[in-house]
């Protein structure tokens, strides 16, 4: 007989279109709660058949939330419940963080079910910077409102993800042309999937692929990062100076050096002087 689970709010990440991506651990955890809170039942229902279980199932999603999560959370005193989305890992653009939020301040266990995340995957293919990103969602539909949201991100020094659908991606790309200037981008679809493709470009180019050929599937857009400005002969002389009253001249010339990305010699020189002007 199969030990229960703890009772408490499990949220479990699920395939982004590949079945095998399924963990073990999220499987059993599936298989062994009492109830399974869903996005949507039919998309839920195929992914407990693959399990072998049928574990039962309530709806969670924007249009129920509110009214179904006070049952959820009492239940949680007594059963494991475990929340997925359709696809991907749940809360990334998908509701879900009230009812961690709500479970937590009744002290219940929360645990985390770790796996495929459509917005990650993107990044790992698009070949642009990862050390620092912004996760976006969906943009507005209407063009102000578009607007105003790209205007909003436009200086953030980080790639930026975005998720789209087909018919409206043309549109979204020519808008972040015209908002964020013409980076380097890329458009990917089908992750995990038969035909899962990462098309580079930038977004004017890509605007221009798919204002007449919007692609099926579920889109992901991974933007580069504003190019940085040359630091000024300005700039240099600010950050030497400020090193120059921690460091000696050679590691404050490789400490902006490093910073600024500009020529340790060049900086050592100007290094020593400024330090003979005093």
């Amino acid at each position: 007989m199969e030990t229960p689970l703890n009772p408490g709010l499990y949220i479990v990440a699920t395939p982004i279109g590949n079945l095998g991506d399924l963990s073990p651990r999220a499987a059993d955890i599936l298989a062994r709660a009492d109830v399974v809170a869903v996005e949507d039942s039919r998309v839920t229902a195929g992914l407990l058949r693959h399990v072998g279980t049928k574990t039962p199932m309530v709806p969670y999603h924007d249009h129920s939330a509110e009214g179904v999560r006070p049952a959820l959370i009492a239940r949680m005193a007594t059963e494991a419940v475990a929340l997925v989305s359709d696809a991907g890992t749940p809360l990334i653009s998908d509701p879900g963080f009230k009812l961690v939020r709500d479970a937590r301040a009744a002290g219940h266990l929360v645990v985390t079910i770790p796996g495929p995340c459509a917005a990650v995957a993107a990044l790992t293919l698009a070949g642009l910077p990862t050390d620092r990103f912004l996760f976006v969602g969906f943009l507005p539909s209407k063009a102000h409102a578009r607007s105003e949201a790209i205007a909003e991100i436009a200086t953030i020094r980080a790639t930026l993800v975005l998720y789209r659908s087909g018919p409206r991606l043309g549109a979204s790309l020519a808008a972040l042309a015209d908002g964020l200037g013409d980076r380097e981008a890329a458009v990917t679809r089908e992750i995990t999937k038969r035909f899962e493709e990462a098309v580079t470009g930038t977004l004017t180019t890509l605007a221009t692929r798919y204002a007449d050929a919007p692609p099926r599937g579920e889109i992901v857009i991974v933007i580069a990062p504003p190019a940085t400005p040359p630091a000024s002969a300005e700039d240099a002389d600010t950050a030497l100076a400020d090193a120059l009253t921690r460091l000696s001249t050679g590691q404050a010339a490789s400490e902006v050096a490093k910073a600024l990305g500009l020529d340790r010699k060049t900086l050592y020189a100007r290094a020593l002087e400024l330090k003979a002007k005093g």
